[in-house]
């Protein structure tokens, strides 16, 4: 075997974990070297060419309020910008937008070739080598060795890959592209313990074979809001994207045709995501719906392909040909690219630390779908963490973690590792008990001081948010001490078609009324100085949801205190009196951190935390009781 450098983080694929991971390492000074089976599929799409969604949007500010990359590139390269869930309650409010697939790509692997100390490399990782339980390094199908003293492992769904169309099976990654097939045995030599999981994503078809004519439009947002802090200037949309609609005739093809599924046929072994469902799941767990929304979406601006978001399949080509031409507006569809499934191995992410690093092995960790979770956002999150905290094991550093109600990163990571998962996981904003303190506005307020910590935020970013961070306080105080009168006001809520207060009040406390806007007020007392738009938004729902936000809060300095109670890393369950067997179990696994992790172990009953709570306070005074014995 071949010696071929030497570097402080490999990362392993260059997918949305791996970039991220790569670039937050390289960042922190960590000399990195990032891997791919082709560098023809960096930061590629292959299902959705969409960034953003409800919860997913959150991620992708979250990873830019640290430092990250994607909600940059995703400004640069969409295509269609708009905000989810209006209608609904900030907290829920999520942007999406869809990107131009290549340029995607193309902005994301010149900005890797640009990043100092990061290397770009086209092989393919066969083994990772370890010794006295800490990587060493990695060894390449060329027969290469890279010495490497900590490894992230992004491999996507390209690990031990496996396409299904109906009877046809082969190993193969996303795109056609070949799949990683013997890095899975290097894993389970060094006891990494891996199951199997699927996806699988609907046909790309000729734009030309459409009739648009028979589908509904759907307009991007007439007012667009980007996803990175950094981006300015004015933003436009470049196209349209439309929905179809599935209909009971569609629905009569693919039940005659479920015998021809994989899926249901036994093929397919891995476990598919529960909450984004193939077209047969949906027709078969979904038997009263009559309809099923198809969303029609372009690929790029320089390709006729489109994407069919919400009819991924596993059928035969045959069937998807008359399937898809059941629909109104696809009665002459040209499919480009078969829709298929795709099964793969992935770990049990219970098997890693809060800091993404395996349990099993120093050095080694764990980001994206290799985690077991689905989506390119929760990917991205991932491997920002990863990235900082194998940099910082390199330097020497304590690691970093982010408690649940910082962020939803915080509760990704910790739903992971503390409760699994049974299936792909997917975020959502239920997931989060702190949604209304997570919301997508605020996530620079709440992050980007601990990326500036971290080493991930630089001067430029830095003296942006402190800027945005002051215009906010000061204006918060003028609202809060600006008095307004009510013939001030009534021309200004006659304008706008609203019924006047008839009494006048502070700014702040006129805020508190839902009809009542933060530019409504504005222009009675004049628009803040210094105060940008997105600024202006957060400081009008903080006023508005402020009781509801002060309960929050409450509520999360109880778990901090919960938090605070640590569980030795080798406390010992087994002697404790009053722990169920399965709780023992369970806690013995997971090896929670403190008494609040260990009270969302799946299995632990409040009963188990109370003997359990009183088991590590008497752990915890055993020192110090031994230390009292010896004073004189």
């Amino acid at each position: 075997m071949d010696f071929l450098g030497s570097y402080d983080v490999v990362v392993i694929g260059a997918g949305h974990a791996g970039i991220e991971a790569a670039h937050a390492a390289a960042k922190l000074g960590a000399k990195t070297a990032l891997f791919t089976l082709t560098l023809d599929g960096v930061g590629n799409l292959p299902c959705n060419p969409s960034i953003g969604g409800t919860a997913k949007g959150h991620l992708v500010r979250e990873v830019d309020a640290l430092g990250g990359v994607m909600g940059i590139a995703a400004d640069a390269t969409f295509l269609q910008s708009r905000m989810l869930n209006l209608g609904k309650g900030p907290a829920v409010h999520s942007l999406r937008v869809q990107t131009d697939r290549k340029r995607y790509h193309e902005y994301m692997k010149h900005f890797l070739e640009k990043c100092d100390n990061l290397e770009l490399k086209q092989a393919e990782i066969t083994g990772i080598s370890v010794e006295n339980g800490k990587v060493t390094g990695v060894q390449t199908n060329l027969g290469g060795f890279y010495a490497a003293k900590a490894v992230v492992v992004a491999t996507g769904t390209y690990l031990g890959g496996r396409i299904f169309v109906g009877e046809a099976g082969f190993a193969s990654g996303p795109d056609g592209q070949h799949a990683a097939n013997q890095l899975t045995q290097s894993l389970q030599e060094i006891g990494i313990p891996l199951r199997r999981f699927k996806t699988g994503t609907p046909a790309r078809v000729h734009r030309r074979s459409v009739d648009f004519s028979k589908l509904e439009v759907q307009p991007g947002d007439a007012e667009i809001v980007p996803f990175s802090f950094l981006t300015e200037g004015e933003l436009k949309n470049k196209v349209e994207c439309h929905i179809a609609f599935t209909n009971p005739l569609t629905h009569e093809v693919i039940q005659n045709n479920l015998h021809r599924s994989p899926l249901y046929g036994g093929q397919i072994e891995g476990i598919g995501p529960r909450y984004c469902p193939s077209i047969e799941d949906k027709v078969v767990r979904f038997a009263e719906k009559e309809r099923h929304q198809i969303f029609v979406e372009p690929c790029g601006l320089d390709t006729e392909e489109m994407y069919l978001q919400g009819m991924s399949s596993s059928l035969p080509e045959a069937v998807q040909n008359e399937m898809y031409r059941t629909i109104e507006g696809f009665e002459h569809l040209e499919i480009m690219r078969p829709a298929y499934a795709i099964e793969y191995d992935c770990c049990d992410p219970t098997s890693l630390q809060p800091t993404l690093e395996f349990k099993q092995v120093q050095g080694l960790y764990g980001a994206g779908q290799f985690n077991g979770t689905s989506g390119y956002e929760e990917a991205a999150a991932q491997g920002l963490l990863a990235g900082v905290n194998a940099a910082r094991k390199v330097q020497g550093k304590e690691p970093v973690m982010l408690p649940r109600h910082t962020s939803y990163l915080g509760t990704l990571v910790d739903d992971l590792v503390t409760k699994g998962v049974m299936d792909p996981y997917r975020m959502m904003t239920s997931r989060s008990e702190y949604r209304l303190t997570l919301r997508q506005d605020n996530a620079d307020e709440r992050l980007t001081p601990m990326g500036r910590e971290w080493g991930l935020v630089d001067d430029i970013r830095w003296k942006k948010f402190c800027q945005c961070h002051e215009a906010g306080i000061q204006e918060r105080k003028r609202l809060e001490s600006t008095t307004i009168r009510a013939q001030e006001l009534e021309p200004v809520f006659l304008e706008a078609g609203l019924q006047p207060p008839g009494v006048g009040g502070t700014a702040a406390t006129l805020l508190k009324r839902p009809e009542v806007t933060y530019a409504l007020v504005a222009k009675v007392i004049g628009w803040g100085e210094g105060l940008d738009k997105r600024t202006a938004q957060r400081i009008e729902t903080e006023i508005k949801y402020e009781g509801y936000i002060q309960r929050q809060q409450r509520q999360i300095q109880e778990v901090k205190r919960q938090e605070e109670t640590p569980i030795p890393p080798d406390f010992d369950y087994a002697p404790i009196k009053g722990l169920r067997l399965e709780a023992r179990e369970k806690l013995a696994k997971i090896r929670p951190r403190s008494i609040a992790q260990a009270a969302r172990v799946p299995g632990v009953s409040p009963a188990d935390l109370s003997v359990l709570a009183v088991a590590v306070a008497a752990c915890a005074s055993q020192p110090q009781k031994k230390e009292n014995e010896e004073t004189p």
